[in-house]
């Protein structure tokens, strides 16, 4: 019996002509979005090598060199793109892709696409995620708006009850109709996209487990709009009035709810201006160590702390170079000055984002969105870590810069490193974090969607086991 009811409904849903024409710009839509990232993501592959060689190479083709003039001639370290952002690029479009390292100072990621765009990119682009998100979504309402209110409206649903279909065959036929054609267009997208990620050579490591995982989230995401959207239909007699219900549900699923969640955040921790930060970075980096200012008061209690430590009354007497260890100092000093400051903004937007996910109760947009966007690398833990990894580099690039001094040079000397100096620094390695780091960030999120998927299930099973 439920065989025939998919057949009679597949069959219904195909001859609709809004449906064809629906489902034929919704995949050219979607061929469009991955051509476009696709060609996007092939550059951007070739742009970061070719960077980061060229980068490498004109740091070690410095010359002899003081190795204080090399910390302030500094060098870029570049943000590898993860595979999956070809299907979600979530915010590595706004976070910038390389950060620039240099002495004293810890500089933030920087050369962003949308810095390159022109206004009209506020309006949004064509993405594969814009697709998956909110297109799809639509094709379910336009597929089961009046699933049932069309038996009601055309009297066809007393017929079956008297030709003895029994009420949770109907139900159950009518769900799974709706959810085969979508399982059909998600799954041929994420095929696509499958196939692209695996004709790429040098693009990262695309590991299978990660794609599957992105297109079960998905596929909840479907079955709780199809939940949503059944149960609109079997309560309302009207197809016009359900098709209206729908529409408002997504707008405020997929706009409205995202848009609240975001300023309940912001308004309940706000982040300081960008004058604010720094003008706080710098009044707490005057009351500390100055590498640079050797009659500084921290920097004279350190003199005099070494000096009594080494058991000598000069430090010309000293077995290493005392300007190089002071500017060492000076930057351990600053590097725990930023790491004070980021520390409490990436508190406040862990704190925002603790709010932004537990609103994810409200729509089932948000902890797909989430989980779409970690899942791919591309959320805003991901550029955390980037950054945080390449200030842990920067650093470690002064300590090899001022201890080549220290160990090569006296007191007040000028020190010039050879050329070969340069090469042996150890070159910048960033790897995002693993598919189980993710897993496990996102658990609750997670939790949230299945439970959004068996609240709606459950909601349309018991308001229409009797049907």
């Amino acid at each position: 019996m439920i065989r025939y009811i998919i057949k009679k409904e597949l069959k219904e849903i195909f001859r609709d002509g809004r449906f064809k024409i629906s489902a034929a710009i919704v995949f050219l839509l979607a061929l469009v979005a991955f051509f476009v990232t696709f060609k996007q993501y092939k550059n951007t592959a070739a742009q970061y090598n070719e960077a980061k060689v060229n980068e490498r190479k004109v740091w070690e083709s410095q010359g002899a060199k003081n190795p204080h003039s090399a910390a302030h001639y500094g060098n870029y370290v570049f943000k590898p793109k993860s595979p999956l952002s070809l299907i979600d690029q979530g915010v590595d479009k706004y976070t910038g892709v390389s950060v620039f390292l240099e002495a004293h100072n810890r500089n933030e990621a920087a050369f962003s696409d949308a810095a390159d765009q022109t206004a009209l990119s506020r309006f949004g682009a064509l993405t594969p995620d814009f697709i998956l998100l909110y297109i799809i979504p639509l094709i379910i309402i336009l597929i089961g708006y009046n699933i049932f209110s069309k038996e009601v409206e055309g009297n066809t649903f007393f017929i079956l009850k008297s030709q003895g279909v029994v009420g949770w065959k109907l139900f159950v036929g009518k769900w799974l109709a709706a959810l085969i054609p979508t399982m059909v267009i998600a799954t041929v997208l994420f095929a696509v996209a499958a196939i692209a990620l695996t004709s790429l050579n040098d693009f990262g490591l695309f590991e299978w487990k990660e794609i599957f995982a992105l297109y079960f989230v998905y596929l909840l995401y479907y079955l709780i709009f199809i939940n949503v959207v059944l149960f609109i239909s079997s309560k309302v007699k009207k197809s016009g009035i359900a098709l209206v219900i729908n529409l408002v549900f997504w707008v405020l699923a997929c706009f409205v709810a995202p848009k609240v969640a975001s300023n309940l955040a912001d308004a309940k921790y706000p982040y300081p201006s960008h004058q604010e930060f720094n003008e706080q970075i710098a009044n707490e980096s005057k009351q500390g160590l100055d590498g640079h200012n050797p009659w500084n008061e921290e920097s004279q209690k350190l003199r005099l702390q070494i000096l009594k430590e080494y058991k000598v009354d000069s430090v010309h007497k000293l077995p290493f170079n005392f300007n190089a260890f002071l500017m060492q100092k000076g930057e351990e000093y600053q590097a725990q000055v930023y790491a004070k400051h980021y520390g409490l903004l990436k508190e406040k937007a862990k704190k925002q984002g603790g709010v932004y996910k537990s609103l994810s109760s409200i729509s089932p947009f948000l902890p797909t969105r989430f989980l779409s966007m970690a899942i791919a690398n591309t959320d805003y833990e991901s550029h955390w870590a980037f950054t945080e990894a390449a200030e842990e580099y920067r650093v470690g690039v002064q300590r090899f810069l001022n201890g080549t001094t220290e160990k090569n040079a006296k007191y007040n000397e000028r020190y010039v490193a050879p050329a070969d100096t340069w090469s042996k620094l150890e070159e910048f390695s960033y790897e995002s974090p693993t598919f189980t780091e993710v897993y496990k960030q996102n658990t609750g999120v997670f939790s949230v969607l299945v439970i959004w998927f068996v609240l709606t299930a459950a909601l349309l099973f018991f308001t229409n086991k009797k049907y």
